[in-house]
């Protein structure tokens, strides 16, 4: 019976990612878009494990998720069962939890990767010299490799642990190819928000904008997410919006891919981001985008190529970029081509799965650590 090679041999993974990606979050919607793309594209030089570390119930059930999860890591480990595990990692609760995964990693001797998405982690990880951000640099210096979604948050990581600088590469998050044609608004301009509806994701300054547009007919608006929707309702009545902007809650896979075929704009004016998921599914759909240049925003939005760039918490800068989308068909239509074209080059799900594959093969040492930023 012949035998795999070390370069051959199934590399097994296990993945750390909230509800086991299927979630309702950025992550999640990430590693569901990885594992159909594993399954529509079956390799036998991998085999990987999605499994929740915090669960979709109450905060408190996450421990029993944890627990389940290190346990199956200890099982794998006498089984000969993992090579890898992925962590995914976000600021607070999650990195709690992705603490104690890295330390449980390290005592079975399991190389593990960390895979940074927390849109707030550059203030959740200080400089103060303190016993949690020692441990985190802990786990970002003993890991096997680093992800992160942006030449920012490459940055930010090599100035905490220089030395990892050889074990970083940047891996932009991607979405896979619409499942909808793209349609649009039909005879009214559809500006459409997908996200958390939150202050840091420039909720309220979206609604001035819209405010101040009020005036101007041939557009409508929809505002879809979870969070404060029914403060949001409200602030739409006071503002006289409430017949030409929708806020229909959280939307799940089928409606959010309806939305996105029927909108001309997606905009997402955030305060704080590390590379959202709606961004790219709007340049994916071929939406013009607006959007603020914070996290690594900047590494795939062009202004006025694949989008427009407004600084955060600018209400005017906002509602002109707007009113000109609103106004000009041909620049919507300019910066929608040059953002699905963006999208199929570098930020869809197939290269994406490719990039990860090599990175999880290297970690296991049974192929070449990637040199070269996607």
């Amino acid at each position: 019976m012949l035998q795999r090679s070390p370069a051959e041999r199934i590399v097994n993974v296990m993945v750390a990612t909230p509800a086991g990606g299927a979630g309702q979050g950025g992550i999640d919607r990430i590693m569901a878009s990885l594992k159909r793309e594993l399954e529509r594209c079956a390799r036998s030089d991998v085999k990987v494990r999605f499994l929740a570390t915090r669960g979709n119930g109450h905060l408190a059930r996450s421990f029993l998720y944890l627990s389940g999860f290190c346990f199956s890591m200890l099982i794998a480990r006498i089984r000969k069962e993992v090579d890898v595990v992925h962590i995914n990692l976000a600021s607070y609760g999650s990195t709690y939890r992705k603490l104690v995964i890295a330390i449980c990693a390290r005592m079975l001797g399991i190389p593990y990767i960390l895979h940074l998405h927390g849109a707030e982690y550059m203030t959740f990880w200080s400089d103060e010299d303190t016993f949690l951000n020692r441990t985190i640099r802990s786990m970002f210096k003993q890991a096997s490799g680093i992800i992160v979604l942006g030449k920012a948050w490459r940055e930010f990581i090599l100035r905490k642990v220089p030395e990892a600088e050889k074990r970083l590469v940047i891996v932009p998050n991607a979405t896979e190819v619409p499942p909808l044609p793209h349609e649009g608004g039909g005879d009214k301009v559809h500006i459409l928000f997908l996200g958390r509806i939150e202050t840091r994701k420039g909720v309220p300054e979206l609604c001035e904008a819209l405010a101040s547009l009020a005036d101007l007919s041939g557009w409508r608006a929809t505002i879809a997410g979870d969070g404060e929707v029914a403060k949001l309702r409200l602030r739409l009545a006071e503002l006289g919006l409430s017949d030409r902007v929708v806020v229909p809650g959280w939307q799940g896979p089928e409606d959010v891919a309806r939305l996105l075929s029927k909108a001309d704009v997606l905009t997402l004016p955030s305060f704080a981001e590390n590379l959202p998921i709606s961004v790219i599914e709007g340049m994916a759909a071929g939406l013009a985008v607006v959007a603020t240049p914070v996290g690594a925003i900047e590494d795939i939005i062009s202004d006025g190529k694949t989008g427009l760039l407004v600084p955060p918490g600018d209400v005017g800068a906002l509602k002109k970029a707007l009113e000109r989308l609103i106004k000009e068909p041909d620049l919507r239509e300019r910066l929608g081509d040059g953002a699905r074209a963006a999208h199929r080059l570098r930020l869809d799900v197939a290269p994406y799965t490719d990039t990860l594959r090599n990175i999880w093969k290297a970690a296991a040492g049974t192929g070449k650590t990637p040199v070269e930023d996607r």
